[in-house]
């Protein structure tokens, strides 16, 4: 070798784990039960399971996070002690989370030096750049190293995130829900190279997802997890979604999404806005919709990468964001959000992280249902004292019509799970005659069947008559929900298709900014 020449970079092989009768007990409640999952070398192996199933606990023991009741690790078939994620990546074990750790102000070669564990005092950048070419030309992926990873897209830096993992040597990763940031091409592009690294033996992959066709189209294998108990599992080609389902969610009987009736062609507009403007959330840029309409009867669903302008849209027509010109009408009428104007007009509110935004969290479960009648009588007109008899009793009701599971209604609002504050807001937004109903997100994070529960109840409200303008990141979820579809990039509504019509290719190009 000629003096000062850098060594070939040697291709590590992949790394194999078994967890055999993993029970993890936090004080009487069991989070994991004797589970047994074998990810062989070079596979690509999915997790599947509802929130609460375990994934998150059996991950983290494997990671050195938790330190396991009972139950063994092994990794390459050797039983390993595994006490910190320092003695995870000494057996070449490494996890790629849902957000980004890398540093936004450094560039790509600085996050990847910097992240190992002996970095020099003085950092001799000639080396390290020619080390850094070397190792990426045995990378499938192309990164602009040079570049800041603020200026990187999601793709690039969920991309960055994996070499970062494989230059500090680890070649068995965990990817927890890795595509939650991506459009559809991004997403795609990088599954497929990941699991091109799998195919060559040089990578193993346990991915945590909650969307089946990733799951079908990449991973070789697949185990699935119910109340800490691994309840099925095996080769992706041999098994259909609903028997994957059913293995997640047992016997529960999904809710069906209603028959989607066709769209009444003279129904009436609902919603209108004309040429609005208003700055967004920093104040640099501005938000231009020429124009939205929504009918009765009809779902339109705004598709976008996050960021793109759909949480500004959702606060100007919640009346949290004045806009600068323009003007917004609800049945024909200008349309300013106040409570006397929603209320007038029959319009709900399912906004992002409801628990923030939609409920007083110390308040208790019945009074957060109260809160679009506590200040009424029963014909309807206001009143100035509280019947608090009358609240217990519309609280009961709604939890049992929402199947809310709360210790009691007296119980603060915060105290539930994710999908039983859903529920909740849910049954206090669609109760009684609701014209109009803007949703922003409403399954993000939320498991199987509360997914499927919340979106037919949505389904249910637009067979009804509802006009619905569906905000989500989830492109899945609008096309099985929307009939008309529109991309919002970089704060305009740039794109509009029905949705039967739809193409993901030419949706998931428009959300990127290719057009």
């Amino acid at each position: 070798m000629i003096i000062g020449e850098l060594p070939p970079a040697k291709t590590i092989p992949a790394v194999g784990i078994e967890t055999v009768d993993m029970t993890m007990r936090f004080g009487a409640f069991t989070a994991l039960d004797h589970v047994s999952i074998k990810v062989e070398p070079g596979s690509f192996h999915a997790l599947l399971g509802e929130n609460g199933a375990g994934k998150s606990t059996l991950v983290k023991c494997i990671m050195g996070f938790y330190r396991q009741t009972s139950g063994q690790l092994m990794v390459d078939d050797r039983e390993v002690s595994v006490a910190s994620p320092r003695d995870a990546a000494a057996f070449g074990l490494g996890m790629v989370y849902q957000h980004f750790t890398l540093v936004p102000s450094l560039t790509g070669a600085e996050n990847l030096v910097i992240s190992r564990s002996e970095v020099p005092a003085v950092i001799n950048w000639t080396q390290e750049k020619k080390a850094l070419a070397a190792f990426m030309q045995t990378m499938p992926f192309e990164i602009p190293l040079h570049r800041p990873v603020a200026e990187l897209a999601a793709g690039e830096k969920q991309k960055l995130e994996i070499i970062k993992q494989l230059y500090l040597g680890r070649r068995f990763l965990v990817l927890d829900e890795p595509t939650s940031v991506l459009t559809p091409a991004e997403a795609d592009d990088m599954l497929g190279l990941v699991r091109g690294l799998t195919q060559r033996g040089e990578l193993t992959v346990l991915m945590i997802s909650h969307k089946f066709h990733e799951v079908t189209k990449f991973a070789d294998t697949v185990s699935v997890l119910r109340k800490g108990k691994l309840t099925g599992g095996g080769k992706t080609s041999e098994l259909s979604t609903r028997e994957m389902a059913a293995m997640m969610i047992g016997d529960v009987k999904l809710a069906e999404l209603d028959t989607r009736l066709p769209v009444n062609g003279g129904a009436a507009q609902v919603l209108a806005l004309n040429s609005v403007k208003a700055p967004d959330r920093s104040g640099l840029k501005t938000i231009e919709i020429d124009k939205l309409i929504v009918h009765s009867g009809e779902i339109v669903g705004i598709a976008g990468i996050s960021g793109n302008g759909q949480k500004e849209l959702s606060e100007i027509l919640a009346g949290q964001r004045p806009a600068d010109t323009g003007n917004v009408a609800v049945k024909g009428k200008p349309y300013g959000a106040t409570r006397a104007e929603t209320r007038a007009n029959n319009v709900r509110f399912i906004p992002e992280e409801p628990l923030q935004n939609a409920c007083a969290p110390k308040m208790s479960v019945s009074e957060n249902l109260s809160f679009r009648t506590f200040d009424l009588k029963t014909d309807g007109r206001e009143t100035r004292w509280l019947d608090g008899r009358a609240m217990r009793r519309l609280a009961g009701k709604l939890i049992g019509d929402f199947k809310v599971k709360t210790a009691s209604p007296a119980s603060p609002i915060a105290s539930l799970s994710g999908g039983n504050v859903q529920r909740a807001v849910l049954a206090r937004e669609l109760t009684g005659e609701v014209d109009l109903l803007v949703v922003s997100n409403p399954c993000f994070g939320l498991d199987f069947s509360a997914v499927a529960e919340i979106r037919s109840r949505i389904m249910k409200a637009r067979n009804g008559g509802t006009a619905v303008l569906l905000i989500s990141e989830d492109l899945d979820e609008l096309m099985e929900m929307s009939d008309r579809i529109i991309v919002m990039s970089d704060g305009k509504l740039v794109y509009e298709t029905p949705a039967r019509e739809a193409d993901i290719s030419v949706i998931g190009a428009h959300m990127a900014g290719h057009h």
